[in-house]
């Protein structure tokens, strides 16, 4: 991810060459200010003659060529114009398929996935499938088994994205507008509206960036936990794959069905459990809405704002505006969220080691490998932090697994995953600090209380149907 928030450019760095440079640039005239929009090549450079101060749009253009100011027109438009929800998404995917195109650090190119690496990804997904029916009472949850690029990634995943952060964006763009005095409000409506579409333009280059550089490293369409692509996919990316796997010093086809069988067991899941997705993301949604946003930053902006230097309002988006409540409602909701992620990948952790254990040598390294990976984060974390104080990171991962594992010994592969018919049949936060209690603990029979409901409706139902034949 970019070190510049919501994905504005800073302006170019001076040459090394001191007053060569300048003069390169400014030739025969005083500097003018920095790049007020961060974009490419937009700096407003003195010209000579008639230029320079007295002249601001040749002073502002001259030095651009005709393709740089069409597409910073272009963008300055999107930013300004923009009048949908909290965040531009149309902005967010552009961004994101820039990103891609540009390729990752390494200098790894984004590439059309071949035949022969769909076939490879349908037959390892084919396999996984076939191994977890043996670990797990869930039925195969992949309708169907895609191997995508990067920027197919972003395509279908997009959708997801704007579902969990369109909530955090609604908030601040509510505090924006709520920032003037009532009576106020109405005079600055012009402002409001320019707030609005920089906000959402901010939010969409914040987002578009990560996504974009979360689509060179992801491996599948499940890596952060949450389902992110379509359901009854199973997907793989191929190229990140292959970068995945270049120091593990375990053979491909290896790394490539580990990876498939991961895929697979989420999509199981997620398929079979109804109420797990929004399980999920209301609690995402519901840490959201326990955050505080420091509307004395805007304030400070919007008396400052300087209509030429829209940094300022990202500087305090950025500041440290998202601050969560310290409440008892906030701490469980991200107590909940938390705990939730650990029990996804916890579970998911354990079916597939007790399904990999026995058929690739490599199993144990993959394991611990993934375990570190989701331990450390990466760019979806990091993005979920800077905009609402939130890592999507399970950091139970290991207590949750190890839960599951005393399960399957305990009460059986059906006895498990049974726990998954409701969400309050899961183990809790202090159940991980006490597996065994909990493994060993009478549960709720959730089928018997069902039954139990449906015939006391039924007898209802008699009763009712009796006492409308005797008012006949």
């Amino acid at each position: 991810m970019s070190d510049t928030p919501f994905g504005f450019g800073l302006p170019p760095e001076e040459p090394d060459n001191g007053d060569e440079g300048r003069k390169k640039g400014n030739q025969g005239g005083q500097g003018g200010p920095a790049n007020p929009f961060g974009f490419p090549g937009m700096g407003l450079p003195g010209a000579g003659g008639t230029g320079g101060a007295d002249n601001p749009f040749a002073a502002m253009f001259g030095s651009m060529n005709p393709n740089d100011l069409g597409a910073a027109f272009q963008q300055l438009g999107q930013m300004l114009s923009y009048e949908g929800g909290p965040v531009n998404w149309d902005m967010a995917k552009d961004i994101a398929r820039q990103t891609v195109a540009q390729g990752t650090a390494d200098g790894v190119k984004d590439t059309s996935v071949g035949i022969a690496e769909k076939s490879a990804v349908e037959e390892a997904v084919r396999l996984a499938d076939h191994w977890l029916d043996g670990v797990t009472s869930l039925p195969s949850g992949a309708t169907t088994a895609v191997a995508w690029s990067r920027a197919e990634w972003v395509e279908a995943t997009l959708p997801v994205w704007k579902e969990l952060v369109d909530p955090v964006a609604e908030r601040v763009g509510a505090a924006m507008g709520g920032v003037l005095p009532e009576e106020m409000q109405a005079m600055a409506g012009p402002l409001l509206g320019m707030m609005r579409s920089m906000g959402g333009a901010m939010f969409g280059q914040q987002i578009g960036q990560a996504v974009g550089v979360l689509a060179g490293e992801v491996v599948g369409s499940t890596d952060i936990g949450l389902p992110l692509g379509p359901a009854g996919k199973a997907a793989l990316l191929p190229l990140n794959i292959e970068g995945f796997g270049k120091d593990l010093s375990v053979p491909s086809d290896e790394v490539r069905l580990y990876l498939a069988l991961r895929e697979a067991a989420h999509a199981r899941l997620f398929a079979h459990v109804p109420w797990l997705r929004s399980h999920l993301f209301g609690a995402v949604e519901g840490y959201a809405r326990g955050i505080k946003v420091d509307t004395s930053k805007l304030e400070d902006v919007v008396g400052q704002l300087d209509p030429s230097n829209p940094e300022q309002l990202q500087e305090a988006l950025q500041g440290g505006m998202f601050q969560p409540q310290d409440t008892p409602e906030q701490k469980a909701a991200l107590a909940r969220l938390e705990t939730a992620l650990a029990l996804v990948e916890g579970w998911v952790d354990a079916v597939v080691h007790e399904a990999a254990k026995p058929r690739l040598a490599s199993a144990d390294a993959m394991r611990e490998t993934m375990r570190r990976r989701r331990a450390s984060g990466g760019p979806a974390e990091q993005t979920f932090a800077t905009l609402i104080g939130l890592e999507l990171r399970p950091r139970r991962l290991r207590d949750a697994s190890r839960l599951w594992a005393s399960l399957t010994d305990a009460r059986g592969v059906d006895g498990r995953d049974g726990l998954w018919e409701h969400p309050d049949m899961l183990p809790t936060a202090s159940d991980l600090d006490d597996p065994d209690g909990f493994v060993h603990r009478e549960q709720l029979d959730f089928s018997e209380i069902d039954k139990m409901l449906g015939e006391a409706a039924e007898k209802r139902g008699r009763q009712d149907d009796g006492e409308g034949e005797e008012n006949k």
